[in-house]
């Protein structure tokens, strides 16, 4: 029997596997880094509003849909209730679905 040959294609199929492993760890990476970015929108947009409440509630939601679409992201809701925001945002839909954040800001607690 010849083997000449084998080690070409268990090179070949050694590759493939690392290939694939490769594409998955972007994919995985990249949806991480989007979920970040993502929660630091919701983070900053509803600090943007929070600043804003004294304007009335539409003022502080505009405020904080202005800064939320100049951090690449889209403004889902903006709740206000009393002296706090809520502010959900999402993003653009990928391999492992449509990513979101929330995020809360207001006076603190005593």
């Amino acid at each position: 029997m010849d083997d000449r040959g084998a080690a070409s294609v268990v090179a070949v199929a050694v590759a493939g596997v690392w290939f694939a492993l490769v594409v998955v760890g972007v994919q995985v990476g990249e949806a991480v880094v989007t979920r970040h970015r993502l929660s630091a929108a919701a983070d900053l947009g509803a600090l943007a509003a929070a600043g804003r409440l004294v304007s009335g509630a539409a003022h502080a939601c505009e405020r904080a849909k202005w800064v939320v679409e100049r951090m690449d992201a889209r403004l889902a809701a903006c709740d206000v209730h009393g002296w706090e925001v809520i502010v959900r945002v999402s993003g653009p839909a990928s391999v492992f679905g449509a990513p979101s954040a929330r995020a809360r800001a207001g006076p603190t607690e005593r």
